[in-house]
């Protein structure tokens, strides 16, 4: 029971304090930047050294690699389909801004969810990993929280509006624990594996797709190195741990 709140805690405690921040002092842009090189690196790190090896420990390789790839796939689709908003797109035109708001809460809750999905798997197999799964997830989500709350409020103009549409967009994280964790945990073990290849390949899409291009690592070389460096830093330090 300890280890289930402590999930539920880290679960809320990323994004909720990336909102926070993100709302009482907007961070300068060089800091943002360095923060979503940080989520990226976070979120690779977590794909490549935890999910992965985990997946292959309980499944075929073929089946891993097929299930990575498809979940790169599923999310492309659902990025063209369903495209969010971010910093950038501020600078052009002037959209909706009851459109633009529903995008950018899609594209959250995009994020969410596989990452959700991610930590119930993860603890399903054994409570350390998810734990582990749930810590990095939460270190990642406060700067990617303080990305996606700027653009937001500069949409709705309203603090607390920004904030608690950010806070509800959590819960889709909590729907795929619960998904990850009470509904899968009953399947067979190869189809555990199958999920979280599933899920690197979504964490992985967002990285690389959106979260590594927004960081402008080019225009900022030794801010990026360096938040990426840490993003791996932790991740390693994490699997220690667990």
């Amino acid at each position: 029971m300890n280890n289930l709140l402590l999930i539920i805690f880290l679960l809320f405690a990323g994004q909720i304090l990336g909102s926070l921040v993100g709302l009482i002092k907007k961070p300068k842009r060089i800091v943002l930047y360095g923060s979503l090189a940080f989520a990226a690196s976070m979120m690779l790190g977590i794909s490549f050294f935890q999910l992965i090896p985990e997946a292959m420990k309980i499944t075929p390789f073929y089946l891993v690699a097929i299930s990575f790839f498809l979940g790169i796939v599923i999310m492309r689709v659902v990025d063209k389909t369903l495209p969010h908003i971010n910093p950038e797109l501020m600078k052009k035109e002037k959209p909706s801004v009851k459109k633009s708001v529903i995008m950018l809460v899609i594209g959250m809750a995009l994020h969410n969810l596989p990452e959700g999905l991610a930590i119930g798997i993860g603890f399903a197999i054994t409570p350390s990993l998810g734990i582990a799964l749930a810590l990095g997830i939460a270190l990642h989500d406060t700067p990617e929280n303080i990305a996606t709350i700027v653009p937001l409020y500069n949409l709705t103009k309203k603090r607390m509006k920004s904030f608690l549409i950010t806070s509800i967009t959590v819960l889709f994280e909590v729907f795929g624990f619960v998904l990850g964790y009470f509904i899968l945990r009953e399947t067979p073990l190869a189809l555990l594996g199958i999920s979280l290849a599933l899920a690197a390949g979504f964490m992985t899409y967002i990285s690389i797709e959106e979260l590594i291009p927004a960081a402008q690592i080019k225009k900022n070389l030794k801010v990026g190195l360096i938040s990426i460096i840490l993003g791996l830093v932790c991740v390693l330090l994490i699997c220690l741990l667990g």
